[in-house]
């Protein structure tokens, strides 16, 4: 018998949680959302709430920091160095468990489409404040729980996401 799971994202906890289909938490991981709070429009930069699932898991097996930009790893391994020479540049590293919304009209399809927004969950540089706000709308992992977390979901896996 397979072990259904889901996630559970907690914007005011900041927590990821894995959880199996009976609700006993597996895992639960301090993440990073959005600076600009939650919504689900097109380039508000914020993280959209409510029912979604894993579309794509990209970059099985890569390396630790490995840098990722439009999804494709860049042949880069984050360092501080290099984060010096792009101070800028919003890091998605190591693993990208790429997310689709399931509600149409509130993450799904038109001006709020949480894939064609490019919302994922990802690693992000070891210095990168956890348990705060601060990204760009994803959801940031310490890169060390995204290659756990990878490793134990599959695509089509229900991620919630909510406000408390």
């Amino acid at each position: 018998m397979q072990i259904t799971m889901h996630i559970e994202i907690s914007i005011k906890n900041q927590t990821l949680s894995l959880l199996n289909q009976d609700h006993v938490l597996l895992a639960q991981y301090v993440v990073s959302t959005a600076a600009n709070g939650v919504g689900c429009e097109k380039d508000s930069g914020c993280t959209p709430l409510g029912a979604h699932i894993i579309r794509a898991k990209i970059g099985k097996d890569a390396p630790a920091n490995t840098v990722f930009v439009g999804r494709r790893p860049t042949g880069e391994i984050c360092t501080p160095e290099l984060m010096a020479q792009f101070p800028n540049r919003d890091w998605i590293l190591t693993r990208i468990l790429w997310l689709s919304g399931q509600e149409v009209g509130k993450n799904r399809l038109g001006n709020v489409d949480t894939m064609q927004r490019y919302i994922y969950i990802h690693g992000t540089p070891d210095t990168t404040a956890m348990g705060q706000v601060g990204s760009h709308g994803c959801i940031r992992m310490r890169n060390a729980d995204i290659i756990e977390l990878f490793d134990l979901v599959s695509v089509g896996t229900p991620v919630i996401i909510h406000a408390h």
